[in-house]
């Protein structure tokens, strides 16, 4: 069996915890900022975890991460 090929685009855009699990940037945070509020881009730029639903297919596309 050869070896599995990690997806490059999605390694660029995730990094594991500790314990195991994917953390992500939050959306919303290129353009159109005016009519956001301050509380709301503060909270954008804080990384956060993936959900447990996509937890399956991220682990399939970043076997070695």
């Amino acid at each position: 069996m050869p070896k599995m090929k990690t997806k490059r685009a999605a390694a660029k855009r995730f990094k594991m915890t500790g314990t195991g699990k994917l953390k992500r940037n939050k959306a919303y945070r290129r353009h159109i900022l005016t009519k956001k509020s301050p509380k709301l881009k503060r909270n954008l730029r804080k990384a956060t975890i993936i959900d447990a639903s996509n937890d399956k297919n991220m682990k399939k596309i970043l076997p070695y991460i």
